[in-house]
């Protein structure tokens, strides 16, 4: 397979996953906004910081200080076109990427992912919308996830499909320590300190919801959602399959399967170890919070992406 066959697999795929995530995250932001009381309100900025988006949004949006208000920020994540890590972007990215190496994977795949981005440029304008939003999200997570059970029900297990898998679950694993830095850094902002740790509880229940990890979580751990317990279940369940842990040991699998690259292993080692030494008791009593730690767990993982992009797409 020509290596840039294979990056264009690897980038497909990791933008799909990405897009699910953003509309996901956005969703649960929409719902707790919602069921918030008159006693605390909701900070979407925490939402752009954590995507590294801060500088752009700024820039685009102006708001350089002052809180956002939900319209700006859903449609600066959501549909800004200048906005290279918006939905609309990925999906254009995705669907840019599918149109070189259409041949390889079904005519399906190109049917949903056009499909969506076309939905997407014609309803641009209802994301923004309170009333529509829920059913433009709605749209995206399933239009991804149709493209998802394609690419896993009908393409042959070849080295292609080790590059799809392999880009789906870095991806999966970068979204998910977002996530969690996002529920860590305060989405709920009380006006008094009375209930702080019932608005705590709030913020990592969305965290398990944006990962649709929450009736799993109930069903393996039967009780109450708490910082500590959400974190220990999205950073290292070996059984959920977007906790970070699961998707380091889907790639420790997936690589017995490709060409061997020796970084590529070490550079998954280092990660992996990172994770196994966590502890999320520690991490959330720290006064800091878990979001230093998510913040090196996403270098490590960027510099997991560099070595395999050094190790089979230059070549």
């Amino acid at each position: 397979m020509l290596s840039r066959t294979a990056e264009n697999l690897y980038w497909f795929s990791r933008y799909v996953r990405r897009a699910e995530n953003l509309a996901r995250l956005v969703n649960v932001g929409s719902l707790l906004q919602l069921d918030l009381p008159r006693a605390a309100r909701f900070s979407w900025r925490p939402l752009v910081d954590t995507l590294g988006a801060g500088a752009e949004f700024d820039r685009l949006c102006g708001h350089a200080e002052g809180a956002p208000g939900d319209g700006d920020v859903v449609r600066f994540l959501l549909v800004e076109k200048d906005n290279q890590l918006s939905l609309h972007a990925v999906v254009r990215h995705a669907r840019e990427l599918l149109r070189g190496v259409r041949e390889t994977l079904p005519q399906d795949c190109w049917v949903a992912i056009n499909d969506l981005y076309l939905y997407i440029e014609a309803n641009a304008d209802r994301a923004g919308s309170r009333r529509y939003r829920q059913e433009f999200l709605d749209r995206v997570i399933d239009s991804c996830l149709r493209v998802s059970a394609l690419l896993s029900a009908n393409v042959s297990r070849d080295i292609g499909f080790q590059f799809l898998r392999l880009g789906t679950a870095i991806e999966q694993a970068d979204m998910t320590s977002r996530i969690i830095d996002a529920a860590a850094a305060g989405l709920i902002q009380p006006r008094s300190d009375e209930g702080i740790e019932a608005f705590r509880a709030m913020q990592w229940m969305s965290a398990l919801q944006a990962l649709a990890a929450y009736q799993m979580y109930r069903r393996h751990l039967r009780q109450r959602v708490s910082a500590e317990q959400a974190l220990q279940f999205l950073l290292k369940d070996h059984q959920f399959p977007r906790s970070i842990l699961f998707c380091l040991a889907r790639i420790q699998g997936i690589l017995p399967l490709m060409p061997p690259r020796q970084p590529v292993r070490q550079a998954l080692n280092r990660t992996l170890g990172a994770v196994f030494d966590a502890d999320p008791v520690r991490l959330t009593h720290d006064a800091a919070g878990p979001g230093p730690f998510m913040d090196q767990l996403q270098i490590e993982m960027a510099a997991l992406d560099e070595t395999i992009r050094a190790s089979y797409f230059l070549g």
